[in-house]
C-alpha cells in the first residue's frame, strides 16, 4: 500500500512546498497560542475559577485542570490519527483547529464560581479537554503532513517549522500578555481583562481554517479508497490492527518523547511559575520568557537545517546528554536567584539543550511509520507520553516546590531525559534509510547534475 519514490512529485512538491508547510504549521501557532495562554494567565484567572482565597492553591487548581486536560491528548490523537489516515490530513487539521476556537471561546465568557459556584470550574474543565482533544489531533497530523510536504534534502529544516509555529504561539500569548500588562491595571487583569487574550484565540482559528483551504493533499487518494473500503477486521489504514504491525516504533515513540514533553514543559510552562516566586514581577517575568522563547523559536530551523547535513540522531543526543548532566544544575540555580538577566541566561541554557529535541522531533518520529499508519502511530505515541509525562510536569513541579521539594523534582525530570536518552542511543541509526525515505526519497542521497 505504501507508495514508492515518485521523481515528479518531488518537482511538484519544490514547487510548492513553502505555501503547503506554511499551511500546515499555522494551525500550531493558534493552538499553541491557545493552549500557552491558558498557562501564563493562570495567576490572573485562578481566582475566578477557584476562589479558596489562596492564591497559591488557585494556581494549583489551574496546574490540576491543565494537567487533566492531557488525559484527552491520547484520545484526541487516536481520533485524528485515524481521521487523518482515512480521510487525508487537509480535513483533520481543519477540523482540530476548530475544536481549539471553541474551547477558547467557552473559557472567554464563563462565569466564574461567585456566579455559578462550582460550575464555573467544571466549564473551565471541560474547556481544556476539548483544547486538549484538540491539540492531541493538530500535533500527530501536522508533524506527517509537514514531513510528507518537505523536499527530501531539507527536510529537517522544513519540519523543524512545526516547533516554530509552535513557540511563536507562545511567543505571541506573552506578546499580548505584556500589551496587556502594560495598559491595564493589575485589577483590570484579574477582573476581566485575562478574558481578552482568549477571544483573540478564537478568533486567529477562524483565519487558519479559511487559510488551510487552500493545502495540497499528501494522502494518496487510492489510500482514502482502500479505507473506506475495507472489509471489517481488516488492517486497513488508520485501524489499530495495523498500528499493531508497528508496535516496536510506536514504542520508540512514546520513549522518544518522554523525556522531550517534559523537559519542554518544564523549561518553558513551569519556568514562569519559579520565576514568579523568585523575582515576584510578573511582568518582568513575563519579559525574560518572551526574549527566551523568542530566540529559541529562531533556533529551531537552523537546528533543523543542521539534521539535514549531520543526521538526526547527533541532535537528540545532545539533547539527551546535556539534559542529564545540567538540568540540575541549572535548575538548583534558577531557584537560588532573583536576578532577571541570570534567570534568562538560565532558561536560554535550557532551551538550547531542549533544541536537540524540539527542532526534529516530528520527523524522526514520521520517518519510522508508513503513510496508511503514520498520522495513528506518530500522534498517538507522542499524546501518551504527553498525557503522562509532560503535561502534569508543571503540576509535579508546583506542588514539590511548595513542599520545599525542588531537588525532587529536578532528579525525576533528569531521569525522563535519561531514559529517552537509552532510546535515542539504541533505536536509532544515523542517516539510515527510513520507510519515509521509501515513499518521498532518500533525505541524505543528494542529487547529481
Amino acid at each position: 500500500m505504501t507508495q514508492t519514490y515518485d521523481h515528479e512529485r518531488e518537482r511538484t512538491k519544490a514547487r510548492s512546498v513553502v505555501g503547503n508547510i506554511l499551511r500546515g504549521s499555522a494551525g500550531n501557532m493558534v493552538e499553541w497560542y491557545d493552549f500557552y495562554t491558558f498557562t501564563i494567565f493562570g495567576t490572573y484567572f485562578a481566582h475566578v475559577f477557584f476562589a479558596s482565597g489562596s492564591e497559591d492553591k488557585d494556581i494549583l487548581g489551574v496546574l490540576g485542570v491543565f494537567a487533566a486536560g492531557f488525559v484527552m491528548r491520547p484520545i484526541g490523537s487516536w481520533f485524528f490519527g485515524r481521521y487523518a489516515d482515512r480521510n487525508g490530513r487537509r480535513a483533520a487539521l481543519t477540523l482540530s483547529v476548530v475544536m481549539m476556537a471553541g474551547g477558547s471561546l467557552l473559557i472567554a465568557v464563563s462565569p466564574g464560581v461567585q456566579q455559578i459556584g462550582v460550575g464555573a470550574t467544571v466549564i473551565l474543565l471541560i474547556a481544556r479537554l476539548v483544547q486538549s482533544f484538540s491539540v492531541g489531533g493538530e500535533y500527530g497530523t501536522s508533524a506527517t503532513y509537514m514531513s510528507e510536504m518537505a523536499t527530501k534534502n531539507r527536510r529537517g529544516f522544513f519540519s523543524s517549522f512545526q516547533y516554530v509555529t509552535l513557540v511563536s504561539g507562545q511567543v505571541l500569548a506573552l506578546i499580548v500578555q505584556i500589551i496587556l500588562q502594560s495598559l491595564l491595571s493589575a485589577e483590570a487583569l484579574h477582573d476581566w481583562g485575562w478574558r481578552i487574550p482568549f477571544v483573540i484565540g478564537a478568533l486567529a482559528a477562524v483565519t487558519v481554517m479559511w487559510i488551510r483551504r487552500g493545502m495540497i493533499e499528501s494522502v494518496p487518494q487510492s489510500q482514502m479508497d482502500a479505507a473506506r473500503n475495507a472489509k471489517k477486521g481488516e488492517a486497513a489504514p488508520g485501524t489499530f490492527r495495523l498500528l499493531a504491525k508497528y508496535w516496536k516504533p510506536f514504542l520508540v515513540v512514546i520513549g522518544l518523547t518522554m523525556g522531550g514533553t517534559v523537559a519542554f514543559y518544564t523549561f518553558t510552562s513551569y519556568m514562569q511559575f519559579l520565576m514568579q516566586g523568585t523575582i515576584k514581577d510578573k511582568p518582568t517575568v513575563s519579559l525574560v520568557n518572551f526574549f527566551a522563547l523568542l530566540i529559541f523559536m529562531l533556533l529551531q530551523p537552523v537546528a533543523g537545517a543542521l539534521s539535514d547535513r549531520i543526521g538526526r540522531k547527533p541532535l537528540l543526543l545532545w539533547f539527551g546528554i546535556g539534559g542529564v548532566l545540567f538540568t540540575w544544575p541549572i535548575m538548583s540555580a534558577l531557584t537560588g536567584t532573583n536576578s532577571p538577566l541570570l534567570s534568562f541566561l538560565l532558561m536560554m541554557a535550557a532551551l538550547l539543550i531542549v533544541l536537540g529535541y524540539t527542532s526534529i522531533n516530528a520527523l524522526v518520529k514520521s520517518e519510522i511509520f508508513p503513510r496508511e499508519i503514520r498520522a495513528l502511530g506518530v500522534g498517538l505515541g507522542y499524546g501518551i507520553a504527553n498525557a503522562i509525562f509532560g503535561g502534569t510536569a508543571p503540576l509535579i513541579g508546583k506542588a514539590l516546590n511548595s513542599a520545599g521539594l525542588d531537588g525532587v523534582f529536578f532528579s525525576y525530570v533528569t531521569v525522563c531525559i535519561a531514559i529517552s536518552l537509552a532510546v535515542y542511543v539504541w533505536a536509532f541509526r544515523n542517516k539510515g534509510p527510513t520507510l519515509l525515505d521509501q515513499e518521498e526519497g532518500h533525505a541524505f542521497e543528494r542529487s547529481k547534475g
